[in-house]
């Protein structure tokens, strides 16, 4: 299974390490990773893959959820094939 990530805040050392590690340590796998800088504030998407992780999707939420508030960020995860649906014109 397949889930994007957003991140999004106020631009700052660490953003993409800190959420990197934190994917590693539960076996998820980044397919592919985009960012930037907009005005001052970071914006990051990534796909990622949950084929191997240590957690589904909702556990996924919940670790990031905590890990946002720590980092002062936003950070989303939406299953693939819902993000796909959304977007689709």
């Amino acid at each position: 299974m397949n889930a994007i990530i957003t991140v999004v805040g106020s631009d700052k050392v660490g953003i993409i390490a800190e959420v990197s590690a934190l994917l590693a340590k539960h076996k998820i796998n980044i397919a592919d990773i985009t960012q930037t800088i907009l005005s001052g504030n970071f914006v990051m998407m990534m796909m990622v893959s949950l084929d191997s992780a240590d957690t589904d999707i909702d556990g996924l939420r919940k670790i990031l959820s905590e890990e946002s508030q720590k980092m002062g960020v936003e950070i989303n995860v939406m299953a693939e094939k819902v993000f796909g649906a959304m977007n689709r014109i």
